[in-house]
Parts: C-alpha cells; sequence; structure tokens
C-alpha cells in the first residue's frame, strides 16, 4: 500500500492563504478588540513593520488581562502592555502533524508562520483540523497497514 506523504505547513496556507492579520505594539487594545472583531480572527500578530514578529495578542491575553485590569483601563493600554512576547512560529516545510503536537503539548490555538525573519501566514488550531480531520476518518481503514509495517 503506498504511504501518503505528510502535510506540511505550506499546504494549509495555500488553501487558506497568507494573509495575517497584523496591530502595532503601540496600539491599544480596544484597537486591537476591534481588529479581530472586524477581522474575525482569534488572534494578531503583534508587528511594529507588518512583516517581523514582536508578539501575539489572542482573545486569550484580553480574557486574562480583564481578570487583572479594570476593564475600561485596559482598553486604553499598549498591545504590547498583554501580548505574549514569546512567539512560537513554524515554517511553511514543517509537517502539520509536528505542528499539532506543539500546539497541543504547548496548549497554543494559533503559530504565525515565519521565513528569513517575516511573517508569511498563521495557522490557527482550526486550520489544522480542518485539514487533517479527513484524513484522520480514513484512518482507521489504513490501521492493520500501519500495523504490519510497524
Amino acid at each position: 500500500m503506498k504511504q501518503l506523504a505528510p502535510m506540511q505547513v505550506w499546504e494549509i496556507l495555500r488553501d487558506k492563504g497568507q494573509r495575517v492579520a497584523t496591530v502595532a505594539p503601540g496600539a491599544d487594545v480596544k484597537a486591537a478588540v476591534a481588529l479581530l472583531a472586524e477581522r474575525g480572527v482569534g488572534a494578531l500578530v503583534v508587528s511594529e513593520d507588518g512583516e517581523t514578529i514582536d508578539g501575539i495578542i489572542s482573545e486569550r491575553d484580553i480574557v486574562r488581562a480583564l481578570d487583572a485590569i479594570n476593564p475600561a483601563e485596559l482598553m486604553v493600554e499598549p498591545v504590547s502592555s498583554i501580548m505574549t512576547t514569546e512567539v512560537i512560529t513554524c515554517n511553511s516545510a514543517d509537517h502539520v502533524v509536528n505542528l499539532m503536537a506543539t500546539m497541543s503539548d504547548l496548549r497554543i490555538r494559533h503559530v504565525p508562520v515565519e521565513s528569513e525573519g517575516s511573517v508569511r501566514g498563521i495557522i490557527s488550531i482550526g486550520d489544522v483540523m480542518k485539514t487533517t480531520v479527513p484524513t484522520t476518518a480514513i484512518e482507521p481503514a489504513l490501521l492493520p497497514e500501519f500495523i504490519k509495517q510497524g
């Protein structure tokens, strides 16, 4: 039986597109909230120049900050004050199964795709699930073959 090649991140970006919603670190949280709602996304790449990754701000970051800061005060805080600065990234050649494991292990929902220091896309856990569920659905039929090869 022919083995399927592992899916790579570029294949998700090919179907999804490489558009990335970004926000400047100095923008206020209210602007980030508005951009999240406008774009219908769960995270924004924080970037001063729209290319390099300074951080990431997600709905989760905002909710956690709401627990610590008065909501009215939070809305005027700069994004840089609540963004995640240690951003996990991947590249387009990475295997989706490895990305899925990383996302699961670190409990993160959004991973920017980076190449040569510039953001090239962003992958959400929803993107991963959308592309892997059809593959997962056929796995039971392939299980005997995997066991034989084991």
